[in-house]
């Protein structure tokens, strides 16, 4: 049987008709910023739960778990509540979308050694006002829901039975691309969401014309999301012609990123290991007695996150990624996920490095008053507005980093209403490592598992669908490529990876992100090859077909590689850490990636291929800079300061840093706020790293507004920006590090 409960604020607590309900009270003032009078608004959590508990049992839930008896009351709903001539919206989640709520409780009812089936969770408000029904449900869709995730509902909901997914019936697919035209191949990478080139999907076709067959669905969908902007940074990597506007060639690149930022790296190590050992040599002081006694840099490109030397045993990793089309679509899951994929990327480096700090930048629309109606006069169709972007960007990062226990201690925000379609949302985390940790490999032999979260259809097409271009129908379409997360499953599944590198049973190990498993397991295989078994996968729902389980990019997961002796120990640390470890598959040397489900082989392409993307040959023009624009002439600089002073692009960001737990840990020694008031915001946050005499500085610089009409300026002048906040916080000029991050609305 399926009861509902409903817990709210309790009615005692109501002080002169006002309900002490405070999450009521900001939805009365977002829908009032939205230009709706609703009047008073109360909230309900809502409760679903599946269970064969008699009706004490049920009662013992609802007063033991769901509510806090100081503040809340929780009710068992058998009859739809009524709302006496006001206004009533439910919010559920979708069927298949991740629901970590529901999971805890779950989890909590078990521990209280009850039975329980499944847990679903929807909010419940009443307006005292009523409203029309289209207005209502516009209401709901600017400030209680994203209709990508979550169902709208204008009556009280009592489930009678959960929806599901039928179960999975194995039906292999042969996609027949060897004898299409130009045309029909552009229409197949469009209408199946691939999103290749022409040259790439001649290349996919070239590779099974040779081996005389047709491709697998799901070995179409691998070479996609391998070879997705996302993933293998094509644009990048392209070769390049920049002429001048007459057309002459000025330079070539053969490949863009080797020559340019891969280079001067290369050049500034080598300088800077010089100078290291001949520091050393001289016998120099403090540094030379920290030095790890190698380089400073100790791997850069090639694994999940840099690494930089910190001291004579252990090195710090960093790592900055984007998570911009999911959070143009959910923009709370989609910067929620991007916080936990970064933490993974830092997990992944290495045998396992322990994350410590995270920092966020948000660069969106101006969250000013737009028209309400979709159209030429207000937002374009579909696109979510831009303070419901930055309300949701911000709470997706503060709940994933606050409770996995890492403290956010930097970040920066920037308004530009060229953001509207696409916002960037960067999460970065950083983390400490011991040195002898750093090389990891894989060979024949060793077993491939995977820890941590289940798979389910959340993520489909994530990496493919984030190097396209966004529009009106990309926001109503691409619903599948976001990801819901769980910071709770993720801790579990940290605390068990880092256990396990402590015991000495990790070999290799990389974080199951963009691409899910056809990444995860195709960058761990691509020198050895190896066998995967879908039918080992354990999924959230039934149902998924071959292709959804493999390229599923659910959160959570780690995939790891061990000698099949660690299997045991292995066993042990995940029921200790309450996470589900699961044998997928063996590297066996042969180069060959193959996946079998269901006793067939649904998979089977070969690693050199599989990672040999074609080159993109691309055209530059240089053109010469525009005037510099004339600064205006100041007739009344006393209001052209206010003016200044309430201009988005400078206002304290001091509420946003309030939402972050930037001291969990314990470990941070200059705070994000400061100052005789502690409002401060600082140029940079200084940790302190267990064990170690030496502390951490982490700053970051964004001026975007400088590149509109001169790039090179804008990049220097943020290199020059971020040292200059490190050494005002302390930190020695000679060791710093810098990372940068590229975004481009459209990579052409």
């Amino acid at each position: 049987m399926i009861y509902r409960i409903d817990v709210g604020a309790c009615p005692e607590l109501c002080n002169n008709g006002q309900s002490a309900d405070p999450h009521g009270k900001s939805v009365q003032q977002q829908a009032a910023a939205f230009g709706y009078d609703v009047g008073q608004v109360a909230s309900w959590r809502v409760f679903f739960i599946e269970t064969t508990a008699t009706t004490a049992e049920i009662d013992r839930m609802r007063r033991e778990l769901l509510a806090d008896p100081i503040v809340e009351h929780a009710e068992i709903i058998s009859v739809a509540p009524s709302f006496n001539g006001g206004s009533w919206v439910e919010v559920h989640l979708k069927p298949g979308v991740m629901d970590p709520v529901a999971a805890s409780t779950e989890m909590a009812i078990r521990d209280m050694r009850l039975p329980v089936d499944r847990v679903r969770t929807g909010r419940a408000y009443r307006f005292s006002k009523p409203l029309p029904e289209n207005e209502l449900r516009q209401l709901a869709a600017r400030v209680l829901a994203n209709e990508v995730v979550e169902s709208i509902h204008l009556q009280p909901v009592l489930a009678e039975a959960f929806p599901s997914l039928s179960s999975y019936q194995l039906s292999l697919k042969h996609v027949p691309i060897r004898h299409l035209s130009d045309d029909a191949l552009k229409q197949l990478s469009r209408e199946g969401h691939l999103f290749l080139s022409l040259d790439e999907m001649r290349a996919i076709q070239a590779y099974f014309a040779a081996a005389e067959r047709d491709p697998t669905d799901i070995e179409l969908e691998t070479l996609a999301q391998t070879w997705s902007e996302h993933c293998v940074h094509k644009t990048l990597k392209s070769s390049v012609e920049v002429c001048d506007e007459s057309g002459t060639v000025l330079r070539r690149y053969k490949n863009l990123i080797k020559e340019t930022i891969f280079r001067a790296t290369a050049e500034l190590m080598a300088v800077k290991d010089a100078e290291t050992k001949r520091a050393r040599d001289e016998g120099a002081g403090a540094d030379a007695r920290l030095d790890s006694g190698g380089p400073f840099c100790l791997s850069v490109f090639k694994d999940n996150a840099g690494v930089i030397a910190f001291d004579e045993t252990d090195a710090v990793c960093f790592k900055v990624e984007t998570h911009n089309h999911p959070s143009a679509i959910e923009p709370y899951g989609g910067a929620a996920t991007g916080a936990g994929g970064v933490i993974r990327d830092i997990l992944g480096t290495g045998l396992a490095a322990r994350p410590i700090a995270n920092t966020d930048v948000f660069c969106v629309a101006f969250p000013g008053e737009t028209a309400r109606n979709d159209g030429p006069t207000g937002l374009p169709k579909g696109v979510i507005h831009p303070k419901r972007v930055l309300q949701q960007v911000v709470a997706g990062v503060r709940d994933y980093g606050n409770r996995m226990g890492i403290p956010t201690i930097s970040g920066a925000i920037q308004f530009d209403d060229s953001y509207i379609y696409n916002p960037l949302v960067f999460c970065g985390t950083a983390g400490v490592i011991p040195i002898k940790d750093i090389e990891k490999k894989i060979e024949p032999g060793m077993k491939v598992v995977a820890v941590g979260g289940r798979t389910g259809r959340d993520g489909l097409h994530g990496a493919t669908f984030s190097s396209a271009a966004l529009d009106t129908e990309s926001h109503e379409s691409d619903q599948q490529a976001v990801q819901i997360g769980n910071p709770i499953e993720e801790k579990k599944a940290a605390d068990f990876v880092l256990a396990a590198r402590a015991k000495g049973l990790i070999e290799f190990i990389t974080d199951c992100g963009a691409g899910g498993f056809s990444s995860a397991a195709g960058e761990m295989l691509e020198e050895c090859g190896g066998t995967i078994d879908l039918d080992q996968v354990k999924l959230k729902e039934p149902g998924l077909v071959s292709w959804e389980i493999f390229i599923s990019e659910s959160q959570e997961r780690m995939v790891l590689a061990v000698k099949e002796s660690s299997l045991p120990e292995l066993r042990k640390l995940a029921d200790l850490y309450e996470t589900e470890l699961t044998e997928l598959g063996e590297a066996d040397g042969s180069g060959i990636l193959k996946v079998t489900h269901h006793g067939r082989t649904v998979c089977e392409l070969d690693c050199t291929k599989l990672h040999d993307a074609p080159t993109r040959h691309l055209k530059a023009r240089w053109t010469k800079k525009t005037a510099p624009v004339e600064p205006p002439v100041l007739t009344n600089p006393g209001q052209a300061l206010r003016d200044l002073f309430t201009d988005f692009a400078i206002v304290s960001r001091e509420p946003v840093i309030r939402e972050y737990d930037h001291e969990v840990q314990g470990n941070t020694v200059l705070k994000p706020l400061a100052g005789a008031s502690g409002d401060a915001p600082q140029d940079a946050s200084v940790l302190r790293i267990e064990g170690s005499r030496r502390l951490m500085a982490m700053s970051v610089a964004l001026l975007p507004e400088w590149g509109k009409t001169d790039p090179y300026a804008m990049g220097a002048a943020c290199v020059d920006e971020c040292v200059r906040q490190l050494v005002a916080a302390g930190a020695d000029p000679e060791r710093i590090a810098i990372l940068d991050n590229f975004c481009m609305g459209n990579p052409d």
